[in-house]
């Protein structure tokens, strides 16, 4: 591992370019201070035209809903989010932090519960007997995370589980920073099938449905097309837990060299919306809760990239150690930088 100094230069360096690279304007950006109106068009339309089929990224055949079922979880899904989206604008300046969770680098605001209270009762209000997994309903910690993931999964008579994180990118929102949205996803049978993360901030809503494509407000996205890693920019997290903070000190060193740059932004809803639309070409995290990952996981998959664990086995549910990519070479480079790390 790094010493000490040297990974706080390596951190150094990293916040300075991230600060730097912050005010690009992408294609399809709207203005950070003009938040989607009721009169921008919802990514739906594009998106129901679409038959269903399978999901080629998965080895698997997918058992899925009827498709007009999905048309309407898209909607309502796509509807909760906006509106949780508008609590947090009200909220863009900042928010005091109501108590830690696991740590003090683990924050609860006033305004998480109020966005998942939202969310809930809009998914609730058209899918009155579906189940519900949100953040703040679970106790701090990874082992209470796992094991409400595998209570819902074992026990769901209506077979449909929406996974919710009101905001991700809390630490962000605390601070006032515009790097911080819902995520909602739902999961039909144990398979994700209808994923949205709305970034209120640019007024971006990227929206994926099983077999139907990825989509950023209405037009489809797909990942990057670099084909080594060399020409990659790789996210990463910093996480509040000791273990997986350790990792990921750990990887720095030797991640860093073999990769164009290394982003950390603080919430991994955004950096897996921006795998898939290219933005990043890969994202790994040592340890992510299912309402982390849920939505980000069908737009990458939909988009055409990978969504692994460590392993290179395929994500599921269950699964805590991530790595999302534009698939392929770097996918696999990627992983054999973090086993040369020992983040395995």
């Amino acid at each position: 591992m790094a010493s000490a100094s040297s990974t706080l230069a390596l951190l150094a360096l990293l916040a300075l370019n991230f600060t730097r690279s912050f005010a690009f304007a992408p294609k399809h950006t709207r203005p950070l201070s003009t938040p989607r109106t009721s009169s921008t068009p919802t990514p739906r339309a594009a998106e129901t035209s679409y038959s269903t089929k399978r999901n080629m990224s998965s080895n698997n055949e997918v058992e899925l809903p009827p498709g007009a079922t999905l048309d309407s979880l898209l909607e309502v899904a796509t509807k909760a989010s906006l509106l949780a989206g508008e609590i947090i604008l009200g909220n863009a300046g900042g928010a005091d932090v109501l108590k830690s969770k696991a740590n003090s680098r683990d924050l609860l605001t006033l305004i998480d519960p109020l966005c998942e209270k939202t969310i809930r009762e809009t998914i609730l209000a058209t899918f009155p007997n579906h189940d519900f997994l949100g953040e703040e309903d679970v106790p701090p910690g990874k082992e209470a995370s796992a094991a409400a993931i595998d209570a819902k999964l074992a026990n769901n008579p209506s077979q449909y589980l929406w996974i919710v994180d009101p905001i991700d990118g809390t630490s962000n929102f605390v601070h006032g920073m515009p790097l911080c949205m819902p995520s909602v996803a739902v999961a039909y049978k144990g398979e994700v099938v209808v994923g949205v993360i709305h970034d209120p901030h640019r007024g971006e809503t990227f929206t994926a449905v099983k077999g139907r494509g990825a989509n950023m407000n209405g037009e489809a996205i797909k990942v990057g097309e670099q084909s080594t890693i060399g020409d990659a920019i790789v996210g990463m997290g910093s996480p509040p837990a000791e273990e997986s903070m350790k990792m990921s000190l750990a990887a720095l060193p030797v991640m860093m060299p073999k990769v164009r740059t290394i982003r950390m932004i603080g919430s991994a809803a955004l950096m897996l919306a921006w795998v898939a639309n290219g933005r990043l070409t890969g994202y790994w995290e040592y340890d992510l809760s299912s309402w982390d990952v849920a939505a980000g996981s069908i737009l990458i998959e939909e988009a055409g990239g990978s969504m692994t664990d460590l392993k290179n086995e395929r994500w599921n549910l269950r699964t805590r150690k991530i790595c999302a990519s534009n698939g392929g070479k770097v996918h696999e480079e990627i992983l054999e930088a973090l086993g040369d790390a020992g983040v395995v």
